[in-house]
């Protein structure tokens, strides 16, 4: 089989130097390193450097790119070119990549902008977001009012195929990620807890830290990057489309038609996912005890019935409520905010994601201050 790679040769001649060209010289194919061949006629220090392509077969636009490049190397080093013993039909094409001299500073600097423009840019940013997000909340206020009343438009078909989104068809993520977290809280306690032979208590741990804490917590951050990412692509695929425009053409409140659905599916399907992932942590924590400890289930379960009150799993699922407001809001903020692009699309759903995930971290920790404040 015939080898048409790329290749060249270097032979000196009376003149200077020879570069012979073989082979395919092709983008697909590969193109040679020039640097490389820079490195090997700079040192002999040649007058002229002409060019034998008998041997040359296909050739497309590399190897005018290495050409352009390896003439302008050697014209900045004094080296003459014969150019005339390329074939014509790259003659033609290096006369007219050279009719037009570059234009002084074509090339020019990008600087950074100063530190003052950046503060000010973030500082518009943040007042448009605030200014939008109050227009926001408002109108969905009035559309919960306009709900009261039963004056929402929306289907409630809608509203059903949106709770199937979030709620059954996130148990499977849910199960593993709350299995896995109970877990890790009962594989870190007993790894301080048996020092002291007190491994029962891993059950207070884990339940405790499930009812209050990491059940709602995780559950919310898995929703954010589930449900509410689907949401800010939802809505920003429509604004993209411009079907949220004809909307507001036909008098359709975007908010009542495309965001209740969704607020209130997460509203409802939130502290039902809270309960499932506090049990599923809580069997998590029960097969590290039955498996590592010899802890039976009973036992186990015993623990948890008479440490862990039910006050703390109504904690965990009133944060679940809220966590889910926060997360519909946030998706659901960023996909009506969204750009006129593919790539704000995809912005919007990263803004959603980290929106909600900061949202829920400033007010778990609100939660958690305020039930201590008062005694909870």
């Amino acid at each position: 089989m015939k080898n048409t790679a790329a290749k060249y040769h270097l032979t000196d001649n009376p003149a200077g130097i020879l570069l012979q060209i073989s082979g395919d010289w092709q983008f697909h194919s590969g193109i040679p390193d020039l640097d490389q061949l820079l490195q090997q006629i700079y040192p002999s220090q040649p007058q002229e450097l002409s060019f034998d392509c008998k041997q040359l077969d296909n050739w497309d636009s590399g190897l005018m790119t290495f050409l352009v490049g390896l003439i302008n190397n050697c014209q900045k080093n004094q080296i003459q070119v014969a150019q005339e013993t390329l074939p014509p039909g790259i003659q033609k094409l290096l006369k007219l990549a050279y009719a037009v001299p570059e234009r002084k500073g074509a090339h020019r600097t990008v600087l950074g902008q100063p530190v003052l423009t950046r503060i000010g840019n973030v500082t518009v940013e943040m007042h448009r977001n605030w200014s939008d997000l109050l227009a926001f909340v408002g109108e969905i206020c009035f559309g919960f009012l306009n709900f009261i009343r039963g004056r929402a438009r929306f289907r409630y078909s809608d509203l059903f195929f949106q709770i199937e989104a979030a709620g059954p068809s996130a148990l499977l993520i849910v199960t593993l990620i709350s299995v896995l977290v109970g877990m890790i809280l009962a594989f870190v306690g007993a790894v301080q807890l048996r020092l002291f032979g007190a491994e029962i208590f891993i059950a207070n741990l884990v339940g405790l830290g499930m009812a209050r804490e990491m059940g709602a917590i995780m559950t919310a951050i898995i929703m954010a990057g589930r449900t509410g990412a689907a949401y800010a692509a939802q809505l920003g695929t429509m604004q993209v489309n411009e079907e949220i425009d004809a909307m507001r053409t036909m008098g359709i409140s975007p908010i009542e038609f495309l965001v209740f659905p969704r607020l209130l599916a997460l509203c409802f399907t939130m502290p039902l996912l809270c309960i499932y992932a506090d049990f599923m942590g809580i069997v998590g924590g029960a097969i590290v005890c039955a498996s590592m400890l010899d802890i039976s289930f009973f036992q186990y379960f015993q623990q948890i019935q008479s440490f862990v009150p039910l006050k703390h799993f109504g904690i965990g699922i009133f944060k679940a409520g809220v966590f889910g407001i926060l997360v519909a809001t946030a998706g659901c903020f960023r996909g009506l905010q969204c750009g006129r692009s593919a790539s704000a699309v995809g912005f919007a759903t990263t803004s959603a994601v980290v929106t909600s995930i900061v949202l829920i971290i400033v007010a778990d920790a609100v939660i958690t201050v305020v039930c201590q404040l008062i005694g909870i």
